[in-house]
């Protein structure tokens, strides 16, 4: 029964996302991160849907005149050229497999989407609505498994995510540090009472979870997380304090078996896991010296694995490490692609932050370009000990971050426009007036995308 309710919905729902690509985008949203397919236990399980979805959402944004697939911006073209890229090092690999296949078709599908996100979310009510299907996708098993853990007083352990790029305990603790901002940022904007109490209670569950998944690379990033966005607060002394006090109550409750476990990022030395990861380490950057350019192929990490082993007898492994899979499996080029891609976006965060700042004492913008830039910091560090870089959330958000900067920029060139020259317009009166506003207001035009700098774009 609940396979035929599932599948009802999404068919009945076809006809709407291919008259409205935005609502494509967040059903999308919502079966990529949710996945409620693998709720299901028989035949809507193992179907694609995400895939339908955005198959059918692209060819209704095709089948009428629209505008451009995607936004103009330096990002899109990395994006498109890693596609190029990996492209590349599949046709020049010297295996095949469908499996590579599959998997590079569904890559190109994530950045697909990511492009088509730059397009769709033009506003601030878009960008807003698309923010709360990912947080409360990922807010759902934060719930799920958060009070799993704590019925059973913090002694469960999550072995394995839903499925998908979640299936994997660490994929799957990676995702909620990177979800967490979203969720944070959320519980402190709504001004509906109920909502936002709903919101504050999914947070310590969600991070109950990250730490439940006994992953050490999640644990790291859950830090960064939370340090960046205590850092970016008005009161950073209450933030630390109330951090450190969240941690100390952590301490008292956790078992000791999360401590045993995390207690092995002091001895690395002594723990099987971690050398093991180290000599992964050693053998991507020998096939990646071997193979500079393109890489061994993409996906084909194990398949050489034992190529460039020190040892014969070493177990086969994954990269664990994002940025030595890349250049390892597509070589150097594509990793430079991809190393700038994550530190242009993290730039750029910072740099609407820093214009915004000239603009508001407070904002939604700079609210949201503290969750993207603790999100950022969160998969960088992440993805360091992870095999990550065909990552689903990673590349949906720079693409998101893309929209964003858009619809930043045009919100505050607007308010160029509106401000008085006797400063008595209330909706702009905590602005300061700078004489670098008016030398800033051309900059501002050409970052929001206008295609004339007198006129704001037609139906703003």
């Amino acid at each position: 029964m609940r396979d035929l309710i599932f599948a009802s919905v999404i068919l009945f729902l076809l006809p709407v996302v291919y008259r409205r690509p935005f609502i494509g985008l967040l059903v999308f949203s919502w079966l990529a991160y949710m996945r409620p397919q693998d709720l299901c236990w028989g035949f809507a399980r193992p179907q694609r849907w995400s895939f339908l979805v955005a198959v059918v959402t692209m060819a209704g944004y095709f089948s009428r005149p629209r505008k451009e697939f995607y936004r103009r911006d330096l990002r899109c073209t990395i994006l498109m050229a890693l596609v190029v890229v990996v492209g590349l090092s599949v046709l020049a690999g010297r295996e095949y497999s469908s499996d590579q296949f599959n998997r590079y078709v569904e890559f190109a599908k994530v950045v697909g989407v990511s492009l088509f996100t730059t397009t769709l979310v033009s506003t601030p009510e878009r960008l807003r609505v698309l923010v709360w299907v990912i947080a409360m996708s990922f807010g759902f098993y934060g719930v799920k498994v958060g009070l799993g853990g704590v019925l059973s007083g913090g002694n469960m352990e999550v072995l394995r995510g839903p499925g998908g790029m979640l299936e994997d305990n660490n994929d799957f603790s990676l995702a909620l540090c990177m979800s967490l901002p979203l969720l944070i940022h959320i519980g402190s904007s709504e001004k509906r009472p109920v909502l936002r109490r709903g919101v504050w209670m999914i947070v310590p569950l969600t991070i109950l979870t990250v730490i439940m998944t006994r992953s050490r690379g999640g644990f790291l990033s859950l830090c960064i997380c939370l340090a960046v966005i205590t850092w970016r607060s008005r009161n950073r002394f209450l933030g630390f304090s109330l951090a450190g006090v969240a941690a100390l109550v952590t301490f008292l409750v956790l078992p000791d078996s999360v401590f045993e476990r995390l207690g092995t990022l002091q001895n690395v030395e002594q723990d099987g896991s971690a050398m093991g990861r180290i000599a992964a380490w050693k053998t991507a950057i020998r096939m990646a010296s071997d193979n500079p350019v393109l890489g061994v192929g993409f996906q084909m990490f194990r398949r050489h694995y034992s190529e460039y082993a020190s040892s014969a007898a070493e177990y086969v492994r994954v990269a664990h490490n994002s940025y030595l899979q890349v250049w390892a499996e597509t070589g150097t080029i594509s990793l430079c692609l991809y190393l700038f891609l994550i530190f242009y976006s993290l730039w750029r965060v910072w740099a609407l932050r820093r214009d915004a700042l000239r603009y508001f004492n407070t904002s939604w913008i700079i609210n949201y370009a503290t969750m993207f830039e603790a999100a950022l910091c969160a998969f960088v560090l992440g993805s360091t000990f992870l095999n990550r870089f065909a990552f689903d959330l990673f590349y949906h958000y720079v693409g998101i971050i893309v929209a964003f900067e858009g619809i930043a920029y045009r919100e505050m060139a607007r308010l160029e426009l509106r401000v008085p020259t006797d400063g008595g317009d209330p909706l702009t009166a905590d602005i300061p007036v700078r004489e670098e506003r008016k030398r800033g207001f051309g900059r501002l035009v050409r970052k929001g995308g206008f295609r004339n700098r007198k006129l704001l774009p037609e139906g703003s």
